[in-house]
């Protein structure tokens, strides 16, 4: 292992020493920091699925199980094979489109070249470490779709649809920023995703839910007919699971564990969840006037996505007002899509796309750094957005005009589970 260890010419060799095992046990702490963080992003896999589960309806439950599992397992396939070597091409120069061949044939032929520090943060950590918490993110943007387009879509058009974009429209938006490319070049700032991942994943939703079309008897006669979910608890652990969750994904998206910087991250991360919940409570008492707890819940989560584009350039008290207006918004955001019958069984779109793109705005609004601008943060999200609803609905429509992306009518209103995976989730046997 190679380690980055500052010399000087007439250093002693006493010093040379303490200056290497300081190197060394600073590596060895932002490597594991970033795993740690790896494992909660992770941990968000089933929060998603708890979430998704528990907003849907029982007969649905295993499909969506079915469908949360093998999504990271895709993504982290797919960002093996291509994705990741797409993201991160070492662009000569700021562009649109580049590939690190060199990259995916040490990857996959000679790993043992790539046992060296990743250039990424001062004090460093491994390749590999890099490759896994990069790839724990690829696969949320397909779970994002995932959720809201639930209950009436093929199993085999989805999986289709997500080898597409995950392997291959997310990175190539991500390379844009998070790669070196053009949009990094232009100025545009995301931290930790709210663009680059959760209004990537909301823009697919989006777009799968306008050619998905909504579920029967969701909007009848002008009006918006509630299904019930299977379960409020489990909801609830979901939503609480994505919390615990997001201090990795904003927490490890420091890139090191510098202490003063991580701290601050977290706190705001927490602040814009906490305040977030409260817009949601406040919104949904407003517009339904009762006390909506699945409101609340997704008040929480847009508070989470609002932030997460500046947590480590918003001061707490931004990030309080970030969280709390994204709570505001998705809750407009969900009465909206109902009066245009866009069916949103979780409210993804709400969430990620809505709040992301506030988000992202908000950098250009609140951030500390002087050098981001609000036209900066407004192309980003121009663009990103065009390339990842374009991309998304032509995934969608070519499937749509193929194959097929919505199962029959027999299958909606009976349930998906016993049709395509001949069990149930909730089965209660009776001793005779």
């Amino acid at each position: 292992m190679k380690y980055f260890v500052p010399l000087l010419a007439n250093e002693p060799a006493a010093d040379l020493q303490l200056a290497s095992e300081i190197a060394e046990n600073l590596f060895t702490t932002n490597n594991l920091w970033i795993m740690i963080s790896t494992a909660l992003v992770f941990i968000m896999h089933l929060g998603f699925a708890g979430v998704e589960t528990g907003f849907g309806q029982a007969k649905n439950t295993v499909n969506i199980l079915f469908k949360n599992t093998i999504t990271p397992i895709l993504g982290l396939l797919t960002y093996a094979l291509v994705g990741f070597f797409l993201m991160y091409p070492g662009f000569e120069t700021p562009g649109w489109f580049a590939f690190d061949l060199d990259g995916w044939k040490m990857f996959w032929f000679s790993p043992a070249e790539a046992d060296v520090t990743a250039g990424y943060a001062d004090g460093g950590y491994t390749y590999w470490t890099e490759f896994l918490f990069q790839g724990m993110f690829a696969a949320t943007a397909a779970t994002i779709v995932s959720g809201a387009i639930a209950e009436r879509v093929k199993l085999s058009a989805y999986l289709v649809f997500t080898l597409f974009y995950v392997g291959l429209v997310y990175p190539l938006i991500g390379s844009w920023k998070w790669g070196g490319g053009a949009l990094d070049e232009l100025g545009f700032y995301d931290f930790a995703g709210s663009t680059l991942v959760h209004s990537v994943g909301g823009w697919g939703a989006l777009a799968g839910v306008i050619l998905v079309g909504p579920r029967i008897g969701k909007y009848v006669n002008g009006k918006t007919m509630d299904k019930p979910g299977a379960s409020v608890p489990l909801a609830v652990i979901g939503v609480f699971l994505l919390w615990l969750g997001w201090f990795g994904f904003n927490g490890g998206s420091v890139l090191s564990a510098d202490p003063g910087l991580v701290s601050l991250v977290l706190v705001n991360t927490s602040l814009g969840a906490c305040a977030g919940g409260m817009g949601g409570f406040i919104a949904a008492t407003f517009f339904f006037k009762r006390l909506d707890l699945g409101m609340m819940l997704n008040g929480i989560l847009a508070g989470l996505v609002g932030v997460t584009a500046g947590a480590d350039v918003f001061t707490p008290g931004s990030s309080l007002l970030i969280g709390f207006i994204a709570g505001l918004l998705v809750v407009f955001s969900s009465v909206f899509l109902d009066k245009m019958k866009l069916d949103d069984v979780v409210g993804a779109v709400s969430v990620h796309l809505t709040c992301g793109v506030w988000g992202t705005l908000a950098v250009g609004i609140f951030s500390t750094n002087p050098e981001h601008s609000f036209l900066s943060q407004l192309t980003g999200v121009a663009v990103c957005g065009a390339m990842a609803f374009s991309s998304a609905f032509l995934i969608f429509f070519i499937l749509k005009k193929t194959r097929g992306i919505r199962v029959s009518e027999e299958h909606e209103r009976t349930g998906l589970d016993s049709h395509e995976h001949g069990i149930r989730g909730y089965t209660i046997v009776y001793d005779e």
